[in-house]
């Protein structure tokens, strides 16, 4: 049975590393409309529409490292130095923005892309909170980190798009059972973790160390990678509602690690806000 998921875990890994990666519509909508406009048309325009869609971020990310120069030095992670090193002309011939996740899913899997609606806008917000920590910390490493915050959960979001029958799976067991791992209910459905998949995904990509380090939950004694757990961790639990039982860890351990209290936590992320106009509804 080992041999069997490591069989299948590795059959996917192949697959996503020559799997033509969906875009968002939204993503792709954008940066039709920026071509029309010349004038505004450069690396930085192109990179501030692609930081927001994480399937797209992750597309030019592992083009640029399969096609990675021998005699570069440094790992690039940073999008729009990416495009700049690429060319925006290359860029745009090379790694286009299509296929639509949108047109993929909507015919018979309308629930999955929800779920990928969800998960990618989740890691928005994460990337968001991670960002601003790091510069409040004033980490130097602050575009990285807000980088490994979006794709923490790039494996989700490529199985929502690749195998969205096996993903509603794994949620209705959760839905079924609350008390299941997330984990134990992908290892039963898929045969392995989307953690493993990921890990795996990184080393086959050749991603940069830094961001794997950064991705790795495991690394989370390290303040940067805590960073990310975190904000990954809080986008998470307010997606389920600003009244959802895990928050209260979550303010408290923010607020160590920003050395503040969790009350001006609350204020920060606007949880404060939330439950203000919730108490005003009631």
């Amino acid at each position: 049975m080992l041999q069997q998921h490591q069989r299948k875990l590795s059959d996917w890994v192949n697959f996503l590393t020559t799997a033509e990666i969906p875009v968002l519509k939204q993503t792709a909508r954008n940066l039709a409309i920026l071509q029309q406009d010349e004038q505004h048309l450069n690396a930085r325009s192109f990179a501030h529409v692609v930081k927001n869609d994480p399937l797209m971020t992750v597309k030019l990310l592992r083009y640029m490292q399969q096609h990675k120069h021998r005699i570069q030095e440094h790992d690039v992670m940073e999008v729009e130095q990416i495009i700049l090193m690429l060319g925006l002309e290359a860029t745009l011939n090379k790694i286009p923005a299509k296929p639509l996740a949108e047109d993929i899913l909507a015919r018979n899997n309308m629930n999955a892309l929800v779920y990928l609606l969800k998960t990618t806008h989740r890691a928005n917000i994460a990337s968001t909170y991670a960002f601003d920590w790091a510069v409040r910390l004033h980490d130097l490493h602050f575009a990285e980190i807000r980088l490994a915050a979006l794709l923490h959960d790039i494996a989700e979001m490529l199985m929502w798009c690749f195998s969205p029958a096996e993903m509603l799976k794994i949620k209705q067991l959760q839905k079924q059972n609350k008390a299941l791992r997330s984990t134990a209910a992908q290892e039963k459905v898929l045969g392995f973790s989307l953690y493993q998949l990921q890990l795996e995904l990184a080393i086959k990509w050749k991603l940069p160390e830094l961001l794997i380090t950064l991705m790795d939950d495991n690394n989370s004694n390290l303040q940067r990678v805590r960073n990310v757990v975190l904000a990954v961790n809080l986008a998470r639990h307010s997606a389920n509602g600003w009244d959802d039982a895990a928050l209260p860890d979550d303010y408290e351990n923010i607020a160590k690690l920003l050395h503040l209290q969790a009350g001006d936590i609350m204020t920060i992320v606007g949880a404060s806000k939330q439950s203000e106009d919730a108490s005003n509804l009631a």
